[in-house]
């Protein structure tokens, strides 16, 4: 054993080059103007080595953007623009402006980007026009990380988004040395077959990807194949999240082809993917031998029965570096449940696995359920392709999916049954868009009256009690309204509950008072089933309808809620059926 050197490390970590740069990280700023933006640009003109600028968790106006993009003019040594969560309440027809403004100015500067954030961002089509020229032209030749995670791109935006990488691509192929993407993320983008399919093409040309991740984007088989080719090309890559995507078995059999081929893998996130028990078995095989280095494997949510469940165990027999085992809200049965503890423990495997709970089912395969499913599968595509098509047309038209969103709640409405319907029909004044003539204080009414605020919305409130400013706050609304947006409000603290225990705290208070309200007003059946739609439990009669919330996160909030008895035990049964047999 070699000995240990304290000076030697002293030495390593006072060696190690320090980033410099400007950071207005969840200060809730509006820039308007130039003239307002003032600190903002001083900041970036006096910083000697801008090496990183963080705006992520203000608002950016025209103005302001083209003072901004000027100082930027001054600093080739750019490396990281950290632009997340950004404009929040601007019109589309600014975002894209203001995003060619900043594009500008780093051209100008010749500054060679690594990291490139505009996450948790209504870009929509429309806002992506902004980033094209940037994307393509040689401040982004030696981008590292791109991530675009919850921007509402839809199909129109994912094939400019793929179209401009080419384009980069190509042309810094010509100067000799490629784009080497090696992080992309784009969760929540609605995305589906055709913007998979282009993105695709763009992961097969570059060849350079590590980690992957693009959940929750209405996948189907055909594009998750297009996929798989293209992932059996990036040797490196060593994480993979497609979760809540419908992968089905089809899906797995390409990529267990592809899997097999990539060594490097440490994580796997194929949750809420329904896979079904072959998918599974054929997952398990992909990974079983030659995989050693495994950390993360996630199956959860995927209606596999037994046999899939014992593939999937057996195959962490060898994976020494295994942390993390999901395989929670699948159809084991108690004694597949028990039995499957067992072989982990065995293994040395059983620590890495997470909550197993009872799913009520009696572990029996279903025969001829991974066909009979495809089939589904393909029909539902069908209906699809036509929503796309549509899609299509309105974003051509430079229609932005968060303008869609922005009427969310008054559209999830006439197909909804009777006894939820005047609950998810009413109009909401809580989804309007922000004044622009009027500061925007980072208060609880604001987040409430945002349709996706962000975790880092959440945890710059003012208020130092978060519990009782949004109870204050709800307890304004007319009571006609109340347990609307009551409702809505413990979505958006949920879905953000896995990262921040805070919000989770706060989503379970206010869970405490819609019970409190729904049943002295006779309104419980109608919180169950709004809860079971929008947490994608409850198939919705309208078929066009999607949860718009992460619907992993408010799971796992409702689940917590659940366990701490939170919901009353007599409604606890209806959601534990739904959680363990389609979670």
């Amino acid at each position: 054993m070699s000995n240990f050197d304290l000076n030697s490390i002293t030495k390593a970590l006072e060696a190690a080059p320090t980033k410099t740069g400007v950071s207005f990280l969840g200060k809730a700023l509006k820039w308007e103007t130039e003239a307002g933006a003032k600190e903002l640009i001083d900041a970036i003109e006096a910083c000697a080595n801008l090496q990183f600028l963080n705006l992520e968790g203000n608002t950016l106006g025209v103005g302001a953007a083209n003072g901004i993009a000027k100082a930027l003019e001054k600093h080739p040594e750019l490396k990281e623009a950290l632009w997340k969560d950004l404009f929040t309440g601007r019109m589309k027809t600014e975002i894209p402006i203001a995003l060619k403004a900043l594009g500008r100015g780093m051209n100008v500067a010749g500054a060679q980007l690594t990291v490139l954030d505009c996450s948790d961002n209504a870009l929509g089509p429309n806002g992506m026009t902004g980033l094209v020229d940037l994307l393509q032209s040689s401040t982004c030749f030696t981008l590292q990380e791109l991530k675009l995670n919850n921007c509402g791109l839809g199909i129109a935006g994912g094939r400019m988004l793929a179209e401009a990488l080419l384009a980069c691509h190509a042309a810094s192929l010509k100067k000799g040395k490629p784009l080497a993407l090696k992080l992309f993320i784009a969760g929540r983008n609605r995305l589906e077959n055709d913007g998979a399919k282009a993105l695709a093409k763009v992961f097969g040309t570059l060849q350079s990807l590590e980690h992957v991740e693009m959940p929750q984007n209405g996948i189907y088989p055909p594009g998750i194949t297009a996929l798989s080719e293209a992932f059996m090309k990036n040797a490196n890559l060593k994480v993979l999240n497609l979760n809540d995507n419908t992968v089905c078995p089809k899906g797995a059999a390409a990529l267990a082809e592809a899997i097999s081929d990539l060594q490097c893998l440490k994580e796997l996130n194929f949750g809420d993917c329904l896979l079904k028990t072959k998918g599974a078995m054929l997952l398990a095989e992909a990974v079983q031998e030659l995989h050693t280095d495994i950390e993360v494997l996630n199956f959860g949510f995927n209606e596999i029965g037994p046999e899939g469940g014992y593939s999937l165990v057996n195959a962490t027999y060898n994976k020494d570096n295994l942390k993390s085992l999901i395989l929670d809200g699948n159809q084991f049965g108690h004694e597949c449940r028990e039995q499957l503890k067992e072989n982990l423990d065995e293994y040395g495997r059983l620590d890495a696995l997470g909550q197993l709970v009872d799913d009520d089912s009696d572990g029996e395969e279903e025969e001829n359920d991974d066909d009979d499913d495809d089939d589904t599968v393909e029909e539902e595509e069908e209906d699809v392709v036509e929503e796309e098509e549509t899609e299509g047309e309105e974003n051509e038209a430079g229609e932005s999916d968060q303008a869609e969103a922005d009427e969310s709640y008054s559209s999830q409405d006439a197909s909804f049954e009777p006894e939820i319907k005047d609950l998810l029909c009413q109009k909401q004044n809580n989804t309007s868009t922000i004044d622009l003539d009027q500061s925007i204080p980072n208060t609880v009414e604001h987040y409430c009256r945002t349709n996706f605020p962000s975790e880092t919305m959440f945890h710059a409130l003012q208020e130092p009690n978060k519990v009782e400013a949004f109870r204050q706050y709800l307890s304004s609304i007319p009571s006609e309204d109340y347990l609307i947006h009551l409702a809505f409000t413990i979505l958006k603290l949920s879905e953000i509950s896995e990262k921040s225990s805070e919000a989770l705290e706060v989503s379970e208070a206010l869970l405490t008072d819609a019970y409190d309200y729904a049943r002295n007003n006779n309104r419980l059946k109608s919180l169950r089933n709004f809860l079971l739609i929008q947490l994608g439990l409850l198939k919705c009669e309208d078929s066009k309808f999607k949860p718009s919330y992460n619907v992993q996160g408010c799971r796992y909030a409702l689940k917590n809620a659940i366990a701490k008895n939170i919901v009353p035990e007599d409604e606890q049964n209806y959601f534990k059926v739904f959680l363990e047999h389609r979670g």
